[in-house]
């Protein structure tokens, strides 16, 4: 398998939050690059040392970085924009400009060629009982008769390959009813909430930290025949951003939310907020050993009756209110 390396630019404040929410994304190997702990080491070594390479003093000026390793195919792009995500929605809660810079580079190819080149890996493939997945560029052959849910994720996480995602998609089929009224938190490339519209689903408003997001899932809800009077997308953090909470104020029949532990625990208020009584949350991007903690804050609010599905160390769980 071939690797591409991600360098991650922030600050010896930011490793610690960093590297459990990358853990969170589900990438278990980092490499630290932090000039503090060279500048501990130059000023505790013990005598040992009678030179150190100039390269190496470097160090002590050196940007702090976290490096990690994704794979070059389907799997990998979609780890690439969950970090993206992630990283956009910490730079924009972090005003005082704690951790850094916030951004990620790649090694030893141009961000446009790797992007168009992960495309050969995504093709279509079912979900569930009714969906089949297929990617713009695609042909399908819908000899089976499924519903075609056309996607083009561009720079937004969401080509439904990840497990998080499909096991939205799989949850949602299950418990949609006709009409029901739908918020998709941190939507990304749209993919859950038009794949709700194109099951029965009456209306649904796609939220997400970034714009580019909304205007893609948007994008995509057009690609798929859904009236943009049913499908509305907003953007911004509603954890901050008052107007914005205001502005997409309602009872929802459901609500989806695929990011990540963190961001579900401190948005449970929220989810309580928007649910109709009787509603269905289902809420993902929660690795497996971080369940149980999502499960019992999401309890401590008042939801219940908890139904988790779990594949190969992610976790999605349906709970109503």
């Amino acid at each position: 398998m071939e690797w591409t390396e991600v360098n991650i630019y922030t600050t010896t404040q930011g490793i610690e939050l960093l590297c459990s929410k990358l853990t969170d994304i589900g990438i278990k190997g980092f490499s630290i690059k932090d000039s503090e702990d060279f500048k501990e080491f130059l000023e505790n070594k013990n005598g040992q040392w009678d030179y150190i390479d100039d390269d190496l003093m470097g160090l002590s000026e050196c940007e702090t970085c976290i490096t990690v390793y994704i794979p070059s195919n389907g799997q990998g792009a979609e780890m690439l924009l969950a970090i993206k995500s992630m990283l956009a929605e910490m730079k924009n809660a972090d005003t005082e400009n704690i951790y850094g810079r916030l951004e990620a580079e790649m090694t030893s190819i141009r961000e446009e060629d790797w992007a168009n080149n992960w495309k050969q890996y995504f093709k279509p493939f079912k979900v569930g009982e009714k969906l089949v997945i297929k990617p713009s560029w695609e042909e399908y052959d819908n000899s089976d008769g499924r519903i075609i849910l056309e996607i083009d994720p561009a720079s937004s996480f969401g080509t439904g390959k990840h497990h998080t995602t499909r096991l939205c998609l799989e949850v949602l089929e299950k418990y949609l009813k006709k009409g029901d009224k739908l918020l998709d938190m941190g939507c990304g490339s749209g993919i859950l909430s038009i794949g709700a519209m194109l099951l029965g689903a009456g209306s649904a408003i796609a939220v997400d930290i970034e714009e580019n997001a909304a205007v893609t899932a948007r994008e995509n809800a057009v690609k798929n025949n859904i009236p943009t009077d049913l499908y509305r997308t907003y953007f911004g953090n509603i954890l901050t951003d008052e107007k914005l909470a205001d502005e997409i104020d309602d009872r929802y029949d459901m609500i989806m939310a695929n990011i990540v532990a963190d961001v579900l625990i401190s948005m449970k208020e929220c989810f309580l907020r928007y649910l109709k009584k009787g509603g269905v949350l289902i809420v993902s991007g929660i690795i497996e050993e971080r369940m149980d903690e999502v499960i019992d804050a999401l309890k401590s609010v008042g939801f219940k009756d908890p139904e988790p599905e779990v594949r190969e160390g992610w976790a999605a769980v349906k709970l109503t209110v």
